[in-house]
C-alpha cells in the first residue's frame, strides 16, 4: 500500500467533503496596470489575459504560491506562480485558507481545464464568467493527503520540465550542426552555387475558391493556417482529380514552402491525396539531378528569404527562383541528410526520441493526476 493510500485509509476512509471554490477561498479580480508603466524586464511579471507575462512592473499585488485563472483573452487558462506577481484585471486570483494548499487547488483546476474552456463565451474577446470559478467544486481532503498529492504531482512536473530542457538543448545542438554542415567555403571547388530557378520551375496549385471547400469531405485542403498541421477544410475527389490532372501539382518528396503568413515553413509532400492553397504555398519542381529534395528541405531552414509587401509580407515566385543556394556532390548531400535526419528525429519526431518520451510522461502524469484527485464524496 502506498503512503497516500495509507493516509486516505487512516484520515478519510469514509470520503471527503466537496465545497464550491468561492465558499472556501477568496477569489479576487486583479487590478489593471497602465501599459506605459510596464517594462520589458523586471522583478514582478504582470499577468493580464494570458499565461505569458504582459510585461513587468515595479510592484506586486499578490505573493508567491498563488493559483490564478485567466478570465478574458486566453480565457480558461490556469496558472500557478512560485514568485510574487502583479495580477491585472483579467486575472482571477485564488487565495486559499489554512486548511487548503494552494498548489492542490491548482492541480484540481488544471485537471478540469476542458471544463473551464467549455464555459468560455466566444465573442470578439473570449470571456470566462467569475461565477463559473466561484461555483466549481473541489474535494477537501486532510492537509496530509493534499501534501502527498502535491508532492507526487510536483515530481511528475519536474521530470517533464527536465525532459523539456533537454529537448531544448538538443534542438539548439541540432541547429548548430545543421548550420555548420550547410555552411560552405565559397572557394571549395566541390561546392557549386545555383539559383533555385535553375533547378526547376516555381510552381503552385491552381486557386480553390472557398465555396468549393467544405468542413467535411474527401480530400484535405491545406491553407496557410493549417499548412504543416491538420486540415480543417476539404474538397471533393472529382475536383481534386480535375485540378491535379490539368494544373501544377507537387510530386512525392518535393518541398512545399509557405509563401505568406508563416513564411518559410516547409513540408515534405508525402504523396498522399491533398490540395494546397494557390500562391500561398509554392515549390520548386525538382528532378533531383543536381540537388536532392531532402537536402533542399534542410537548406531552406537556414535561408533568410527575400520577402516583399507592406502589412502582409509575401515570398514571391521571382524572389524564390532568384535565391542562391550551395550544393555539394550528391554523395555529400546524402551524408548531410543522414546526419540531420537523425537529429531531427530525436528533437521533432512524436513517435520516437525525446518528444515521444515527453508525450508518454505527460500522458502518465495526466492519468495519475486524475486518479489522485478522484475522491469518494462524504455523505
Amino acid at each position: 500500500m502506498s503512503k497516500l493510500q495509507e493516509l486516505i485509509k487512516k484520515l478519510c476512509p469514509d470520503g471527503v467533503e466537496f465545497r464550491k471554490l468561492g465558499e472556501v477561498c477568496e477569489i479576487k479580480r486583479g487590478v489593471r496596470v497602465v501599459k506605459n508603466d510596464l517594462i520589458n524586464d523586471g522583478k514582478y511579471p504582470v499577468f493580464q489575459n494570458s499565461l505569458i507575462p504582459l510585461g513587468y512592473y515595479e510592484k506586486n499585488n499578490y505573493p508567491a504560491n498563488i493559483t490564478f485563472v485567466i478570465s478574458a483573452g486566453a480565457a480558461g487558462e490556469i496558472g500557478y506562480t512560485e514568485e510574487p506577481i502583479w495580477a491585472a484585471d483579467d486575472c482571477l486570483t485564488i487565495i486559499s485558507p489554512n486548511n487548503i494548499i494552494n498548489k492542490f487547488i491548482y492541480y484540481c483546476l488544471i485537471a478540469n481545464k476542458l471544463f473551464f474552456v467549455s464555459k468560455v463565451r466566444r465573442a470578439s474577446v473570449p470571456r470566462l464568467s467569475r461565477t463559473v470559478v466561484d461555483n466549481f467544486e473541489i474535494p477537501i481532503p486532510p492537509l496530509e493527503v493534499q501534501n502527498e498529492i502535491v508532492r507526487i504531482l510536483d515530481t511528475f512536473t519536474a521530470h517533464t520540465a527536465e525532459l523539456q530542457a533537454e529537448l531544448q538543448a538538443r534542438k539548439e545542438q541540432y541547429e548548430y550542426y545543421r548550420n555548420k554542415l550547410l555552411t560552405f567555403d565559397e572557394n571549395d571547388e566541390r561546392v557549386k552555387w545555383i539559383k533555385l530557378g535553375e533547378i526547376g520551375n516555381t510552381c503552385m496549385c491552381k486557386r480553390i475558391m472557398k465555396h468549393q471547400t467544405s468542413d467535411i469531405g474527401e480530400v484535405p485542403f491545406f491553407k496557410i493556417g493549417t499548412f504543416g498541421k491538420e486540415a480543417d477544410a476539404f474538397i471533393s475527389y472529382e475536383l481534386y482529380d480535375e485540378y491535379k490532372n490539368k494544373y501544377s501539382f507537387p510530386r512525392k518528396g518535393e518541398i512545399l514552402i509557405s509563401a505568406s503568413g508563416t513564411i518559410g515553413r516547409t513540408v515534405i509532400y508525402d504523396g498522399q491525396d491533398a490540395y494546397f492553397q494557390d500562391s500561398n504555398i509554392i515549390w520548386i519542381q525538382n528532378d533531383e539531378s543536381k540537388v536532392l529534395n531532402k537536402y533542399l528541405y534542410y537548406y531552406y531552414q537556414i535561408i533568410e528569404w527575400n520577402v516583399e509587401g507592406g502589412t502582409i509580407k509575401r515570398l514571391y515566385n521571382t524572389n524564390l527562383s532568384k535565391t542562391i543556394i550551395a550544393y555539394p556532390p550528391l554523395s555529400e548531400q546524402q551524408r548531410i541528410i543522414s546526419i540531420l535526419d537523425k537529429f531531427e528525429s530525436l528533437v521533432n519526431d512524436l513517435s520516437e526520441g525525446l518528444p515521444a518520451e515527453i508525450a508518454a510522461v505527460q500522458e502518465q502524469y495526466e492519468y495519475y493526476r486524475n486518479k489522485l484527485l478522484t475522491f469518494k464524496r462524504k455523505s
